[in-house]
Formats: C-alpha cells, sequence, structure tokens
C-alpha cells in the first residue's frame, strides 16, 4: 500500500487531466466533447503502441534492483529513454495520419473536423509522455513518488485554469474561445513540464551514477546502455504493446461506433468511458505498484513471495472498484452532470454509467493481473487475454447487441463488460498458475 497508493494517486492524477478536459468542452459544445472523445481514441490507439514498449522498464528494473544490479538498471533506464524518442517520434507520425480514418466513416462532420484538429496538436506532447513513462519506472522502482504526486498535483491546477482560459477564451485580452484547440494545447504544454520534473527528480537520486540503496556513498561511473539492454525491454515491452494497443482500439472502435450512432450516443459514450477511465486508472497504478513489487519479487528469486504480492494488489484493487461500482448506482446522472449540464445528454450518459458498474470489478482486476504478470515477466499473457477477451468475445457482442438488436449504444457497452470480464479471468488465472508450482517448491 505504501507504493501502491501514490502510483495509484498519480495515475488518478493524469487521468484527471483529461476529466477536466471533458467536463469543460462538454459545458462549451457538444459537439467538441464528442470530437475530443474521438481524438482522444485516435491519439492513444497509437501512442499505447509507444507506451506498450516503454513499459518493458517495468519488468526489467525492478528485477534488476531486486537482485541487486543497480547498475544495470540503470542502463536499463538510458535504454529507455532513447527508446522513448525514437519510438515516440514514430508514434507522432503516425497520430498525424489517424484523422484519415474519420474520412471512411459517418461521423458528422462538424465532430471530425473538430478531431482533426485536436488530434494534431495533441500529437506533439506524444514524446513528452514516454519520456515521463520511463522516468515514471525509475522513480517507482527506487520507491520514490514524492517528485510523481507533487508533479501530477501542480500539473492539475494549471491544466484546469489553462483550460478554462484557452477553451472560453478571455474578452479582456482579446482572447479568442480556442474550444478543442485551447484543451489540447493546455495538455500538451503541461505535459512538457511534468516530464522535466520527473528528470530533475531522477537527477538528484542519481547524479553521478548508479547508487544501491545499501551503500549510497558507493557510486559506479555512468552507464551506458547497450544494444541488449534495449532487447531487454523489447522483449517484454513488444508483448504489453500489443496488449495495450488491443485494449485500446477495442475503446477506440466503441468511440467510432458510437459517433456513427449519432453525435447524441457519442456525448454520451464520451462521458461514461471518461469516468470509467478515471476509475480504471487507480488501478493501472495499483497494477504498477503490484508490477514493482512482484518483480523485485522475482530478482530476488522469491516466487511464493511474488505470489502474495500480486494476490495483495488484487485484493486492494477489488475492493476499491466495488467503491465506485457502487457510485456509478447511486449517482449516475450526478457524476454526468459533471460534463454537462444538458438533461438530454446526462440521460444518454446514465444507462452506460449503470453497465459501467457492472464491469469495475473485471476492469480492476485486469488491470492489476497484467501488472503482476509484468512483474514476473510474462507478458505475452497479457497479449493473449486481450484478443481474446475484446476481439474474440467482446466485440462480436457489441455488434450483435448493438445494431442486430437494436440496443444503440447499451448494447456497445454490454459487449466491452463482456470482453473485460472474460478477460480479467485470463489474466488472474495464468498469474496464479504462474507462480503456484515454484510458490509450493521449496526454495
Amino acid at each position: 500500500m505504501m507504493l501502491a497508493l501514490p502510483l495509484a494517486l498519480q495515475q488518478l492524477g493524469f487521468q484527471l487531466m483529461g476529466t477536466v478536459d471533458a467536463a469543460w468542452l462538454g459545458r462549451y459544445d457538444d459537439t467538441a466533447l464528442a470530437a475530443a472523445g474521438v481524438g482522444n481514441n485516435l491519439l492513444f490507439a497509437i501512442t499505447s503502441i509507444g507506451l506498450g514498449l516503454v513499459m518493458g522498464l517495468d519488468t526489467v528494473i525492478p528485477q534488476a534492483i531486486g537482485a541487486g544490479r543497480y547498475p544495470e538498471a540503470r542502463r536499463y533506464l538510458h535504454a529507455g529513454l532513447r527508446l522513448a524518442v525514437l519510438v515516440g517520434l514514430g508514434c507522432t507520425l503516425l497520430v498525424m495520419a489517424t484523422p484519415l480514418v474519420l474520412r471512411i466513416t459517418d461521423i458528422p462532420e462538424e465532430v471530425a473536423s473538430d478531431a482533426r484538429v485536436y488530434v494534431y496538436l495533441r500529437a506533439l506532447g506524444v514524446v513528452p509522455f514516454l519520456l515521463s513513462v520511463a522516468l515514471r519506472s525509475y522513480l517507482a522502482a527506487h520507491n520514490v513518488t514524492r517528485p510523481l504526486i507533487i508533479a501530477v498535483v501542480l500539473g492539475n491546477i494549471a491544466n484546469a485554469g489553462l483550460d478554462y482560459v484557452l477553451i472560453f477564451g478571455v474578452e479582456a485580452i482579446g482572447l479568442p474561445p480556442l474550444g478543442v484547440i485551447g484543451a489540447a494545447l493546455a495538455t500538451v504544454s503541461v505535459q512538457i513540464v511534468i516530464v522535466w520534473v520527473y528528470l530533475a527528480s531522477v537527477r538528484a537520486l542519481d547524479p553521478d551514477g548508479a547508487v544501491g540503496p545499501l551503500n549510497p556513498g558507493d557510486k559506479s561511473p555512468l552507464p551506458t546502455s547497450t544494444r541488449a539492454d534495449l532487447a531487454d525491454i523489447l522483449k517484454y515491452g513488444g508483448p504489453v504493446a500489443g496488449q495495450l494497443f488491443a485494449e485500446v482500439g477495442i475503446f477506440g472502435v466503441a468511440t467510432v461506433i458510437a459517433a456513427h450512432m449519432g453525435t447524441l450516443p457519442a456525448a454520451g459514450h464520451t462521458i461514461a468511458l471518461n469516468l470509467s477511465s478515471f476509475t480504471f486508472s487507480v488501478t493501472v497504478g495499483i497494477g504498477a505498484a503490484t508490477s514493482v513489487r512482484v518483480g523485485k519479487a522475482i530478482g530476488a528469486g522469491d516466487y511464493a513471495l511474488a505470489r502474495r504480492r500480486g494476490v495483495m494488489g488484487l485484493v486492494v484493487g477489488l475492493g476499491v472498484m466495488a467503491v465506485f461500482a457502487a457510485m456509478f448506482v447511486i449517482a449516475p446522472s450526478l457524476l454526468a452532470n459533471i460534463f454537462t449540464d444538458d438533461p438530454v445528454v446526462i440521460a444518454a450518459a446514465v444507462p452506460l454509467l449503470m453497465i459501467a458498474a457492472l464491469f469495475q470489478l473485471s476492469d480492476g482486476a485486469q488491470a492489476i493481473a497484467a501488472g503482476a504478470l509484468r512483474g514476473l515477466g510474462d507478458t505475452r499473457a497479457t497479449l493473449v487475454g486481450n484478443l481474446i477477451g475484446h476481439y474474440a468475445i467482446g466485440l462480436p457482442i457489441s455488434l450483435a447487441l448493438g445494431f442486430s438488436a437494436g440496443m444503440g449504444a447499451r448494447g456497445l457497452w454490454l459487449g466491452l463488460s463482456a470482453g473485460l470480464t472474460v478477460t480479467a479471468i485470463y489474466l488472474v488465472f495464468r498469474f496464479l498458475a504462474g507462480t503456484r508450482i515454484r510458490s509450493e517448491s521449496p526454495r
């Protein structure tokens, strides 16, 4: 819990930025809200590839530290930063091309137009975002969480202020309302500042070289990463990239389908998705902490401890998500009102939030189990689980219920719920199976 709470708060803070963007845009214009939803899904469908590759650090750095190989951990960070820049530039170019997808859909032109502008501007933040992920992995593995919290708290304050000023404009100084352009500029600006805060924190932690906590005065020369270090990161990060692309991609597909159903279903879908993503982000933080703790245990060769830590992460996460599920059931209209005061849009979002309440537990379980599997080093399982759950099970159900059964957005979300549940069951089983034999064997 000492590590899980700060990482959960940090992840929650990142999600809060997107939620505040959506909340302001919902009060600015329903079309802008729908466009930002479409744009975010296009953006993260591509960015998730780079994110997954860099998240290979969540396996190699904790395992190196658990084994006491601190110079190796430092080399992995160096390789991860190089990877973040190289992959980030490639992802940026791909993100800039994603609005082409909108030309083959029946999304209303006013939504598509705003979504294109939003994506072009947000693409500028891809490299800073991936750099922050690499730096976060190194800091978390060293149990350094204060700068993560400070950066995200100050970032949220700055983002909220910039959002208000840029989205609605300031007539007194001649600044016109910028709508989705303002929301995108605010988020990218904050992303750039956050990465500098993280970088300064890493330098303060280890200014001259790789430092082991057992002997903080003993500093080795600053190690430079090798191709082998990069290959290790990609070995574990490759499947995670596929998993995240599959997971983000299915919600991206769902957003495009919702937009195809009309502006109102798209706006309701965007509200429900933002709230679900907000709660999900807490378990992503818990999953990151679980990955660090499991990875350190694996590095030390203690599989029994790794199993206990993974199970503890699941218990904590399920407890948190049960609370969120209750909130969705008790006060769906109040939650939807955060994003808009239009009663018609709220009415469209409420049924989706009720369905979202159904999959809170499975959504949290799969996120934490994925983190535990990253620590274990079994990242292929996360890819397989997501392909089976979301595409073999969830997507066919979404299409059948949404269109054939005429349930619209409600059918779409029931399919998403089914996919998440199957994914969670698979990933939890794989983690338990991966630690069972070793945890029961004498050391």
